[in-house]
């Protein structure tokens, strides 16, 4: 039986985030915007997405899948969209009502400015970011453990949904105690839910 120490977990995610992270920088802007729209419609054609009166949303960087179709579909359906803005080591909720006003704030990515906030008990869905994704719904992020911090705090009615591309999905990640699931995933193919 093999026993894996912190480090030796920290080792593989730095592994995984790198080979992954990798792959995203290299895909071709043109299939990285048409991925982006149909892993976004993904989304919006699901019922947690027409059930959220309240959302929240990311600013995609290095090639991450846009959110730019999520917001304009949910604010078509009058549902309250927020974007995390990082406050020192945790995220903060903001309520946005125009992608304009966002500013660039912390390691360079759009956040909101002052607005409304929202916690993590407020939000009947979380679209979440990550570096890689698995079947389960264990994700790999940049390593800050910000969306993890927050996760934990969520209620058992709210949802959340990793976004990514199909190319990000793997069998297994490496895992730690405090690392959070998302319940669903989408991708330009498939809405996937994850059971662990």
């Amino acid at each position: 039986m093999t026993t894996f120490t912190k480090d030796s977990i920290d080792m593989e995610k730095k592994t995984v985030r790198k080979r992954f992270l990798t792959w995203r920088k290299q895909l071709d802007p043109g299939l990285c915007s048409r991925f982006s729209y149909q892993a976004q419609q993904q989304l919006i054609a699901s019922a947690p997405f027409a059930r959220a009166g309240t959302l929240a949303l990311y600013s995609p960087i290095h090639n991450e899948v846009a959110t730019e179709q999520l917001f304009t579909a949910a604010r078509k359906l009058n549902q309250r969209v927020y974007y995390p803005k990082v406050v020192g080591d945790e995220l903060e909720f903001i309520e946005v009502h125009k992608l304009d006003k966002l500013v660039s704030g912390a390691f360079g990515v759009a956040e909101p400015g002052m607005g409304k906030r929202a916690t993590v008990t407020d939000l009947d869905l979380i679209v979440v970011p990550g570096v890689a994704f698995d079947l389960r719904g264990y994700r790999i992020g940049y390593g800050r453990g910000f969306y993890d911090r927050q996760l934990a705090g969520k209620p058992a009615g709210s949802v959340t949904v990793g976004l990514c591309f199909e190319g990000q999905l793997c069998d297994g990640l490496p895992i730690e105690a405090h690392d959070q699931t998302v319940d669903f995933i989408a991708t330009e193919r498939r809405f996937i839910p994850c059971h662990i």
